[in-house]
């Protein structure tokens, strides 16, 4: 779904996509100006959509292996930067055409640059770490929470007095420049209202990444970091790497107490704090159990196949997706008749729609005052109850594509009107669950 908004707002004309983002999706206007011009370049279909995400996590990457390689050695570089491509949602994000990958080279990036500038401290060094981390702050707000890991990191090592001025000012700049965004994002709060942080998924989710980060920590500290310091430096690699994995997921868990704003691939970043974890650790064991390396190769070896061959095909398969809007469009074109009305609820699930629109499949969309690209909004407008009524009853066969997650977060007069008149006028034919969707056929008695 995100993917089919990112295809959309990408295709746009750069004046619809500007009035666009004035209200809403503004948090991700960078990426589709991004996107936009790669599109521009080459109109590939899937493969231009996801290969800037390929790219930046290849990159990503090679900056957790570059900082692995700076804080212990070269096979604790190569270990750490074998384990982040080994995670679970690196290969998810990596392969998916939004922001998310950009935002975590960017972070690993600018912790990398923050490595070098404490051992060299130099104003164009330092301009770089603020300009890195204010890129991946305008392609994903939530990004900047990776400064107050940096912060962390930087009290921990106790560095310099003129480095942690130095690294104030800089972070002060960078999360003033980024206000005005942070500012606009607020005013499209409302779309974000379908999230809601769950124990048992989210915050147990989180939980898991934070006991292995701490075990390996642990290990760290018994063993001690072995190999050897390429470039000395203040900062050591659990003073770095645990307030990466730590300090922005729980942040944003905080601030979910307020209002729920938690959703792991917004500080996605975080698993590089953990790949460097478990690939020091990894490293560390090898050294330590050398009489015993080949138990220890067998174990790792065994741990990664029952763990990553399941998880790596489920990723690659169309049932990782939450929705496939190509299956949602093909199970309406199966369910519809040439006529038939076509109803979302909530109206924001138009988005299973964008790439084939009713229309085009002969149908009626009963709600659409506005097609998303000519009201300039990402779903577009619905009209009024007193017309929407008109337009149902006039129906014999509507079709309903459902989330039913959504409605309660997204209940407006026109949705209630929607379920009402179904409720009183249509009856349910038959129903079909595609991911989240559910395509319901209902009609007027007789006409089933």
């Amino acid at each position: 779904m995100d993917e089919a908004v990112t295809y959309d707002m990408a295709h746009r004309p750069l004046p619809a996509l500007w009035a666009t983002l004035g209200h809403a999706d503004a948090v991700h206007g960078l990426y589709y100006l991004l996107m936009h011009g790669v599109f521009r370049l080459w109109e590939g279909g899937v493969v231009p959509l996801r290969l800037p995400s390929v790219v930046a996590m290849a990159c990503a990457a090679a900056g957790v292996a570059a900082i692995g390689r700076r804080l212990v050695g070269p096979r604790c570089g190569l270990a750490a930067g074998v384990v982040f491509t080994l995670l679970p949602a690196v290969q998810r994000y990596a392969q998916e055409g939004r922001s998310y990958a950009l935002v975590t080279a960017l972070v690993v990036g600018a912790t990398w640059a923050l490595l070098r500038v404490c051992a060299y401290p130099r104003f164009t060094a330092w301009a770089g770490y603020g300009m890195l981390v204010f890129l991946a702050t305008l392609l994903h707000e939530f990004a900047v929470l990776v400064l107050a890991a940096h912060g962390l990191t930087l009290f921990v090592a106790r560095v310099p007095r003129a480095v942690a001025w130095a690294w104030g000012a800089v972070a002060a700049c960078s999360v003033t420049l980024a206000v005005p965004l942070v500012l606009l994002s607020m005013r499209q709060a409302q779309q974000v209202a379908w999230i809601d942080v769950s124990f048992t998924g989210d915050v147990a989710g989180f939980a898991l990444l934070a006991v292995v980060g701490l075990v390996c920590a642990r290990l760290l500290t018994r063993f001690g970091t072995g190999g050897h310091r390429a470039h000395p430096a203040a900062v050591d690699l659990p003073s770095l790497s645990l307030p990466l994995l730590l300090v922005p997921p729980v942040l944003l868990l905080l601030a979910s107490t307020v209002k729920p704003l938690y959703v792991d691939r917004y500080v996605l970043y975080a698993q590089a704090g953990l790949a460097l974890l478990a690939g020091t650790a990894l490293e560390v064991l090898w050294e330590a159990l050398h009489r015993r390396r080949g138990i220890v190769l067998a174990a790792v070896v065994a741990a990664a196949l029952a763990v990553e061959v399941p998880a790596a095909s489920h990723l690659r398969s169309p049932a990782s997706r939450a929705d496939d809007v190509t299956a949602v469009s093909y199970a309406l074109e199966q369910a519809a008749r040439p006529g038939d009305g076509v109803l979302f609820v909530p109206g924001s699930r138009r988005v299973w729609a964008l790439q084939r629109t009713p229309k085009s499949l002969g149908l009626a969309d009963l709600s659409l005052a506005s097609s998303p690209r000519v009201s300039r909004t990402l779903y577009g407008t619905e009209v009024p109850p007193d017309v929407l009524r008109q337009r149902m009853l006039r129906a014999s066969r509507i079709v309903v594509l459902r989330e039913p997650v959504r409605v309660a977060a997204e209940s407006t007069e026109v949705e209630r009107v929607k379920q009402r008149l179904l409720k009183r006028w249509f009856t349910p034919c038959s129903s079909r669950v595609v991911r989240t969707a559910r395509i319901e056929v209902h009609a007027r008695k007789g006409k089933c």
